[in-house]
């Protein structure tokens, strides 16, 4: 960000010749952190109500460790992260946590979650939990209230109807699944809230890496469901708080 540009807002601000509200607009658009090989966002929040996240795959852990350097530890998130890369941030940042079936590095928020409002993470077997946990922590992160209910796909389908209180609570249900991703219809037709599904890649051969998965869910005949791509946990988590905080 360029100072004497912050400093005329400001200054326009003090005078009564901008708004606060126009002020905030004008700095939405303001520049970016220039590293070379990354450009950090650092107005993301302004705009979308949450800051940039740090994406590991295809990034090398110096050009990680560059990038969360220039990172408030209070804004830190980073998705996909193995072992070795918490390791390396942890030297950078102390206060960093490894959520390991998420593969999410990150600062906890210290204050907890006001809103009544939650978000239940569901998954159709046990292989399906670590995206479901991406999208879980995320939200969480996001400072939404989360529950889970784990292993109840349609294979047993009197496991998830176990559960209709929980179903009926939620604000905002992620279901995921992989093999024939059939649990988000099954769940799209018992709820009346917003239902975000996640394919996984979980399956056998003709499951073509959560192919299948995604196209059954792009096919659900329950309305009302919004389809993520696969083994995408962070962008349902994401979209669900959205949804959660309106």
């Amino acid at each position: 960000m360029d100072q004497s540009e912050l400093t005329k807002i400001l200054n326009s601000v003090k005078s009564g010749k901008l708004t606060i509200e126009k002020a905030i607009g004008k700095l939405k658009s303001l520049p970016y952190q220039d590293l070379g090989f990354a450009k950090i966002d650092t107005h993301r929040s302004l705009r979308r109500g949450f800051h940039e996240v740090i994406f590991c795959e295809g990034k090398t852990i110096e050009q990680i460790k560059k990038i969360v350097a220039k990172t408030k530890k209070s804004e830190l998130m980073v998705a996909r992260a193995t072992p070795q890369v918490f390791k390396a941030i942890k030297k950078i940042i102390p206060e960093a946590v490894y959520f390991a079936k998420a593969r999410i590095v990150a600062v906890k928020p210290k204050n907890k979650p006001t809103s009544k409002k939650s978000i239940l993470v569901i998954t159709a077997g046990t292989a399906d939990i670590p995206v479901a946990e991406e999208a879980a922590v995320t939200a969480e992160l996001m400072g939404n209230k989360v529950e889970r209910l784990y292993d109840v796909g349609v294979a047993g389908i009197h496991r998830l109807l176990n559960h209709q209180e929980k179903l009926s609570k939620a604000s905002v249900l992620i279901v995921v699944a992989g093999m024939e991703g059939a649990l988000p219809s099954v769940v799209g037709g018992l709820v009346d809230k917003p239902v975000i599904a996640v394919p996984t890649s979980i399956g056998y051969g003709a499951s073509f890496e959560g192919l299948a998965a995604l196209l059954a869910m792009l096919n659900c005949c329950s309305p009302g469901i919004a389809v993520v791509n696969i083994d995408n946990g962070f962008g349902a988590g994401y979209f669900a708080s959205l949804i959660n905080k309106k």
